[in-house]
């Protein structure tokens, strides 16, 4: 049983199995082809629902609890907001210097959705284009029109964009990786703090990265990419996962004191990411409506499980 294993190992396999949906998610291009945008909006809508109910009731809620149970911020807990707050600004800010730095590289908006549509669309034919206005000397050292072949060029933009695309969605989900790993290494630290707690919350994030892991591989293979390789762009994206899950289970476990910082942060990452990039994107292409009931459906699934099954 999972109950019975060390949280590091708990937090292992939590994270393979949001891994394992968003590998799901983006099988899903076998079978669906074109754009879909309404369908990716949807899925975006629904995935920023789940995030911020997860954000409050598996994040929130325990770390607020937990500093209050500390007695370090107040006898009553009067000023347990104080590390909940800290770690919620550093979480956000964390995801903004990344977007900064991603943006730096080449990708002008890290926005999971534009960014995926700036791959591949380049014009690639077999005629030569002229380099207007450019003249260079030839072999016999007169000036001459120089004509140069652009399949070489786009090829390696499109190349890079796809690189800065994987490592941009690889960012956003560093904190979802860390939310699993935080919660589990949590267990015990408070009356909230529960296996069931964290077992929802790694449901939840598993449920939400199906449709994520879709959202980037249909964009990839409706830009040219081949199916095969659009899956495997698909569900890199979370593989990150695992890695950021272990990592946050073994710091909490390290240094207990931090717990309500680490859960806050988890949770300031995501809802700035649901605020900065999903919400935009998923209202950008005339399908706002279906994207907001789509994120109340989304919030609703994320709270029936914290509640119900916790």
């Amino acid at each position: 049983m999972l109950k019975d294993h060390t949280p590091t190992t708990q937090a292992l396999l939590g994270t393979l199995f949001t891994w394992a949906l968003t590998a799901a998610g983006a099988a899903l291009v076998i079978v669906i082809r074109g754009k879909q945008r309404k369908l990716l909006d949807v899925s975006l809508g629904f995935a920023g629902g789940v995030m911020v109910a997860a954000s409050y009731w598996s994040l929130l809620a325990p770390a607020i609890e937990m500093a209050t149970e500390s007695k370090i911020y107040g006898a009553n807990g009067e000023y347990a907001f104080v590390p909940v707050a800290v770690g919620f600004v550093i979480g956000a800010a964390f995801v903004y210097g990344t977007d900064v730095l991603i943006s730096t590289l080449g990708i002008q908006s890290p926005n999971v959705l534009l960014a995926m549509q700036s791959v591949g669309f380049y014009e690639q034919n077999s005629r030569r284009r002229q380099i207007a206005h450019i003249n260079r000397p030839t072999e016999s050292g007169e000036i001459g029109t120089v004509y140069e072949d652009p399949n070489n060029e786009a090829r390696n933009n499109q190349w890079r964009r796809i690189l800065l695309l994987v490592v941009a969605i690889t960012v956003h989900n560093i904190p979802e990786g860390l939310a699993v790993g935080v919660g589990f290494g949590a267990i015990g630290s408070s009356a909230s703090a529960t296996f069931e707690n964290a077992r929802n919350l790694a449901i939840g994030i598993g449920i939400q990265n199906f449709p994520e892991g879709l959202a980037v591989a249909l964009p990839l293979q409706a830009a040219g990419i081949s199916t095969l390789k659009s899956f495997w762009y698909g569900q890199l994206s979370g593989m990150v996962e695992p890695i950021a899950g272990v990592l946050g289970a073994v710091g909490v476990t390290l240094a207990a004191p931090a717990l309500p910082y680490a859960l806050a942060f988890a949770a300031g990452a995501m809802i700035y990411v649901v605020i900065d990039d999903i919400v935009p994107e998923a209202h950008q292409s005339g399908n706002g409506k279906l994207a907001s009931w789509a994120a109340v459906v989304g919030f609703l699934v994320m709270m029936s499980l914290d509640v119900g099954l916790g």
